[in-house]
């Protein structure tokens, strides 16, 4: 079997999978106006990034194209449909539940047509206070090419101006067409006036439409209608290989945001020769078109104005304490009597900041070494490493700059750690550095020992509050070895590496995930017990797909749990699900049968072509039992998952997993229950 389910229209069931959660009834009114604004941010990423790489494949010559195991053409009339169908169920949850759920609790959402006398005199003021001056319409000219940037809201507005024709007494009409720019630095959101204990709100392209007539004087407005223009986010580098990378990511960005445009959305109800002048003043194709509703960039969701208080979101989740680790006052201490593994953001982010924080004051460290890829703003981890370099710690910071839509961060952050003294390094060409790892090393009755820091996500303690990530502190030599290993290949550029614990990519991860695929088949022919279990975000690489299809033939069976991109067809061998719920399913861990001998992975890495071949991952092997135990207890909690888990078939089509048990079981909320009752951590020393 060597079928594949095309990676792009699978990533849009997966975002559709974040479309039904604005829809389930059971999630709070303003988490399911968090999920459209999830599944708006997405698309517009989706199209800036692949719909962009597609249509450059247009320009392809015929043979080339050939080449190609898709037709470009085809994919993207599929794509376009596909999206077209999710936008209109956008519109219809919007319209049909989310409106009148805000009613219900007396929030209305007016336009400018629905306002009372007191509000107009309120938007009059802040009009004329915060807006007006900078408001600048743009008159179109067909003759001349309009520029529109990147993810603006702009105001499609058509005048009509009536004209006395020379020798004809009979008035005729004639349009203007005019460009308006909704301003990015007011909140996309007026909160109005409260009426009769009723709350309201508006959008601000509402607000501007009601006082266009001030900018137009001597024409009449006939119609207006919003549009926005998303643009090619790619960073086309000449030559990686050649002079200076970093130099040449710099340059790229500014370039980023007047990229070719990859998807130009406007309100369907626009007159279709309204849509066409517009489309000859910013030279558009017809392939650019993307129809849609009243409003766009609904990724301002995420600010949606919550006037009810807390009762309309989710109850919080206080991330639980590490009982051990509290009982410790060192982190350090802590970890080299046990391995200790933290799960994000069940339990507290704090003990990371915490572990490099005391690295950073502690007289008997002498180095901390870190790979960095995304970071927060105002990162802790950045002011940690900081202090450790101001206390005279060696201190060796690799920041990969090119994670997509970050690099602007992470090149501050970068400069924040030089000017402290932090020696930092900076991407490879050709390659991402993607793994999560820090290593301290400290002086110990006259011997360097190291402690290590593995994960399954970034850095960032921001993200750590929505995204769910392992975390491993170690002591453990076959570990810590090979992280030093790793850190040689950073910061000395080494080409070769021999690992035999960690499974490096792009070195050993591929090789030694087919041999231990290759031990399970081998078992299964043997009339061994044979199974493999996978928790990856996507599975999309070719060459992995086709061997687990064949460990599916020789009677392997395989349970994948996969939040993305699934490019794999499922049979009666492979069964796969994916839960998207309250937060980011991120965690990646790998097992393997192995006759009964279970080996288990967790790791930073994707089934992807990319994580394979394109980028340095680390994939740790978990060598304590009790730790191994609670990882395949959370694992089994959520392959029981009855609630959000979506049963994912050759159809993609989404369907509610269902189980025999009559017990609701919502894996995420169990697995919170379930790190609480063992005590938030796990204190068991590595065998």
């Amino acid at each position: 079997m060597t079928n594949f389910y095309n990676r792009e229209l699978s990533w849009l069931s997966f975002n559709y999978r974040v479309l039904q959660e604005a829809k389930y009834p059971s999630v709070p009114l303003y988490e399911r106006i968090k999920f459209l604004a999830i599944y708006s941010s997405n698309l517009d990423e989706f199209f800036r990034v692949r719909v962009a790489s597609l249509r450059s494949l247009l320009s392809l010559k015929k043979k080339t194209k050939k080449e190609l195991d898709f037709s470009p053409e085809e994919l993207l009339k599929q794509i376009h449909k596909t999206v077209n169908r999710q936008q209109e169920e956008f519109g219809k949850i919007y319209r049909e539940q989310i409106v009148p759920q805000l009613e219900q609790n007396k929030i209305f959402v007016l336009n400018e047509r629905q306002l009372l006398p007191r509000h107009k005199d309120y938007l009059t003021d802040f009009f004329n206070r915060e807006l007006k001056p900078y408001l600048q319409p743009i008159l179109l000219d067909k003759r001349i090419e309009t520029f529109l940037q990147n993810k603006v809201i702009y105001i499609a507005v058509r005048l009509k101006n009536l004209e006395s024709s020379p020798g004809n007494e009979k008035k005729k009409k004639r349009f203007r067409y005019a460009l308006i720019e909704v301003p990015s630095r007011t909140d996309r959101f007026i909160i109005l006036p409260e009426v009769d204990e009723n709350k309201s709100l508006i959008f601000l392209d509402d607000v501007i439409k009601i006082f266009l007539p001030d900018f137009f004087p001597g024409y009449e407005i006939e119609s207006s209608f919003t549009v926005k223009l998303t643009r090619d986010a790619e960073l086309y580098i000449d030559d990686e290989f050649a002079g200076d990378l970093l130099d040449k990511i710099k340059k790229s960005l500014g370039k980023r945001n007047t990229g070719v445009p990859s998807r130009f959305l406007y309100d369907a109800q626009m007159p279709k020769d309204f849509l066409k002048y517009l489309r000859n003043c910013i030279r558009l194709n017809k392939d650019d078109l993307i129809p849609g509703g009243r409003y766009h960039n609904y990724n301002d969701f995420f600010s949606f104005p919550n006037l009810n208080g807390k009762e309309l979101e989710n109850e919080p989740m206080i991330p639980h304490r590490s009982k051990i680790l509290d009982k410790y006052n060192s982190i350090l201490k802590a970890v080299s009597e046990q391995d200790i593994l933290l799960h994000f953001p069940y339990q507290s982010y704090e003990y990371i900041i915490k572990f490099i924080d005391e690295a950073a004051k502690d007289p008997d460290v002498k180095s901390i070494y870190i790979t960095l890829y995304r970071v927060a703003s105002g990162s802790q981890i950045i002011k940690a490493l900081s202090k450790a370099s101001a206390n005279g710690k060696k201190v060796t910071a690799f920041v990969e700059v090119k994670a997509r839509f970050d690099e602007e961060s992470n090149f501050s952050s970068a400069e924040e750690l030089q000017r402290a003294g932090v020696k930092v390094h900076y991407s490879f060409p050709g390659l991402k550095v993607h793994s999560k790892v820090c290593l301290v090393s400290r002086l110990e009755n006259e011997q360097k020992v190291y402690y290590g820091y593995f994960s399954t996500g970034n850095f960032n303690e921001k993200t750590a509050k929505i995204y769910s990530d392992y975390g491993l502190f170690t002591k453990d030599e076959r570990l810590t070895k090979e992280a030093r290993k790793v850190f040689d290949i950073l910061t000395k550029k080494k080409e070769k590496e021999n690992f035999i614990h960690l499974l490096t990519a792009p070195f050993n991860l591929r090789s030694a995930l087919e041999e231990l695929i290759d031990k399970e088949i081998e078992n299964a022919k043997a009339g061994k017990k044979a199974y493999i279990i996978l928790k990856i975000n996507s599975l999309e690489d070719r060459k992995m797909i086709k061997l687990l299809y064949k460990a599916s033939q020789a009677g392997v069976k395989i349970t994948l749990i996969i939040r993305g991109i699934c490019s794999l067809i499922p049979n009666k061998n492979i069964k796969v699900i994916s839960i998207v719920d309250r937060f980011l399913e991120h965690s990646r861990v790998f097992i393997f049968g192995n006759d009964g001998n279970e080996k288990m992975y967790v790791s930073s890495a994707d089934w992807m072509t990319r994580n394979l071949d394109r980028r340095i991952e680390v994939c740790f092997p978990v060598y304590s039992e009790e730790i191994k135990k609670q990882i395949r207890e959370m694992i089994n909690i959520q392959l029981k998952d009855n609630v959000k888990a979506r049963i994912i078939n050759k159809f993609q089509n989404n369907k509610y997993r269902k189980t025999k048990s009559s017990k609701k079981i919502r894996a995420q909320y169990e697995i919170y229950n379930y790190l609480n009752k063992i005590n938030s951590v796990a204190i068991i020393k590595s065998v």
